[in-house]
């Protein structure tokens, strides 16, 4: 069986340009079921890459596959449900509860009040928030409970796939650590293909299973995490590598 018959996301000969082109003939296949981590330095298009999975962007070049199948040009309100998003700073909505925040895209989709319930008592169990915070909302939540609100909301409709943009860096080294083994608890119990865009190579190969390095106008190495580790591409590789050790 190919990569591409088992990856997630695949991404052939993608461009992508602003001004200047961000990056060209990235060719690229994610794992499904696992986490990807998309590592770099400030300004090499980590980001960028990530919205290209859910259409935020589009290519400039080339074409990206998600979920066995292109990218729609309609209909993306049904393909994006099948995506979960969290970003920096949780994105919570203030003038919402928390089980308002968290429980938000299930209601606009009709689920019965029980289901609802159920699942929202599902995932708070699993990143470790208590009910009795259901009607706080988000300023009187400590920063901690907020992104693992935020992580509840993206996972509430079950999505096919999980999209993650440093929604971790704002949070204090202590919390972090709390929050990773409850990601890590949330990730073997949904088993939810995983993309993870941090600036952070420690966070990366704690949580991620394959890791993909960019820079200079590409992806410089793709491969699973241990094997990027014992056999750095390039001397920016090694670097990354270090500057985590």
């Amino acid at each position: 069986m190919s990569a591409a018959q088992d990856s997630a996301v695949v991404f052939r000969g993608v461009g992508k340009r602003f001004d200047d082109w961000v990056f060209r003939s990235v060719d690229l296949a994610l794992p499904a079921k696992r986490t990807s981590a998309i590592v770099g330095e400030s300004g090499c298009g980590k980001t960028t890459l990530l919205q290209l999975v859910n259409a935020v962007l589009r290519p400039d070049e080339g074409s990206v596959e998600v979920l066995g199948g292109g990218v729609p040009d309609t209909g993306l309100e049904a393909f994006r449900r099948r995506i979960g998003y969290a970003v920096q700073g949780a994105g919570l909505f203030p003038h919402l509860t928390l089980v308002e925040n968290v429980s938000l895209l299930a209601r606009l989709e009709r689920w019965d009040g029980d289901a609802v319930d159920a699942r929202v008592g599902e995932l708070f169990e699993l990143v470790g928030l208590t009910r009795d915070l259901d009607h706080r909302y988000p300023h009187e939540l400590s920063g901690g409970q907020q992104h693992r609100a935020g992580l509840c909301r993206a996972m509430m409709l079950k999505p096919d796939m999980l999209l993650l943009d440093e929604p971790f860096s704002a949070i204090d080294p202590i919390t972090r650590v709390d929050i990773y083994g409850e990601f890590e608890a949330l990730q073997g119990h949904e088993q939810v293909t995983t993309v993870l865009v941090t600036h952070d190579i420690r966070e990366a190969r704690r949580l991620a299973d394959f890791l993909v390095v960019m820079g200079g106008g590409g992806v410089v190495q793709a491969g699973a995490v241990d094997e990027v580790v014992s056999s750095p591409a390039s001397d920016q590789v090694r670097r990354l590598l270090e500057s985590g050790a």
